[in-house]
């Protein structure tokens, strides 16, 4: 995607570079959102998948084309970071070094234990991505993209989290991904997840090649809501009869923009926040998972099947 131009941080204020990252990342997954409806099929549900489908509340409405849905990534739709995930991809491809695969694993052991975002090894992360991916093409990583789904992403998606997804879709809805992962990787999962699209963070290409720079900033936190909301306006959307869903604090700003928010596998703290709010909430980990963090397991939900969790070799991390 061609640049909207780099700004730094010294010469704008995180608010406009949350609004630049927010409308960037629109832009694109409008984009790429005309070009999945020309693909594929969503593959059918499975049976444990379709029930808890029908176990979903009457909402969403059926019909209503001015409302949609909009679903955090990480830890969400997925177990786990796709970043970190794409990181070992990219390691089996020789992007990188073993040092580099071992920061990684380090950052995707303590987000699979603490089950929250740290805003110092995502932006870690994101840095290190930025650097392996600058000089390639982007439609390289597209395409390796497609491959590492399959390796590593397709068996960590939660199938309560995308029966809702399906519940929405079926109900004739869009369906939006929005995550800090970098679009192309999100807009990889809304396809195969047979959903609308996603808004992810965007990386400044120029004539096709990755610069090593971002568009604004990464889409987290208040850059989410600024994205949901740039979309919004440009499908014609009511953010009132719309829903969003999110396992984590950080997205309060975007969950307080609907009308129907959920806490999905939520943190501590948003899940206090949500009922303190009466915001609906829902987790699909096991119940030795969510004790671990202080939120009890929904009745009748099993583990996510097939459990793919590697050896993680941890160290100290070099300052």
């Amino acid at each position: 995607m061609a640049a909207l131009g780099w700004l730094t941080p010294r010469r704008r204020s995180a608010t406009a570079r949350s609004v630049l990252a927010g409308e960037a990342s629109a832009e694109a997954a409008r984009k790429s959102s005309q070009e999945l409806q020309e693909l594929e099929e969503p593959e059918a549900l499975a049976p444990a998948e379709a029930q808890e489908a029908e176990r979903a509340p009457e909402f969403p409405v059926v019909g209503d084309d001015k409302a949609a849905a909009f679903f955090d990534l990480d830890n969400t739709v997925m177990q786990g970071a796709a970043i970190f995930h794409f990181g070992r991809g990219l390691y089996k491809r020789k992007f990188f070094q073993r040092r580099d695969l071992t920061r990684f694993a380090w950052q995707q052991a303590w987000f699979r234990l603490a089950g929250v975002e740290d805003p110092e090894h995502m932006q870690d992360a994101r840095d290190s991505a930025l650097s392996i991916v600058k000089g390639h093409r982007v439609s390289e990583l597209m395409s390796i993209g497609e491959e590492i789904y399959d390796e590593y992403m397709a068996e960590r998606i939660w199938p309560g989290t995308r029966a809702l997804a399906q519940a929405h879709l079926d109900a004739g809805q869009r369906v939006w991904l929005v995550t800090a992962a970098p679009v192309e990787t999100a807009t990889i999962i809304a396809r195969r997840l047979g959903l609308t699209g996603a808004l992810g963070t965007v990386a400044e290409s120029v004539d096709g090649v990755y610069t090593g720079k971002l568009v604004g900033e990464p889409l987290h936190g208040p850059a989410k809501a600024e994205a949901v909301r740039a979309l919004a306006a440009a499908e014609g959307l009511d953010l009132g009869r719309c829903a969003a869903y999110s396992d984590s604090h950080n997205d309060i700003p975007m969950l307080s923009l609907v009308g129907h928010p959920y806490a999905i596998n939520p943190d501590s703290k948003l899940r206090k926040h949500a009922r303190a709010r009466d915001w609906r909430l829902r987790d699909y980990r096991t119940g030795r998972k969510a004790a671990k963090v202080g939120i009890p397991a929904a009745a009748g939900v099993g583990a996510l099947a097939g459990g793919t969790a590697a050896a993680i070799a941890v160290h100290r991390r070099r300052h």
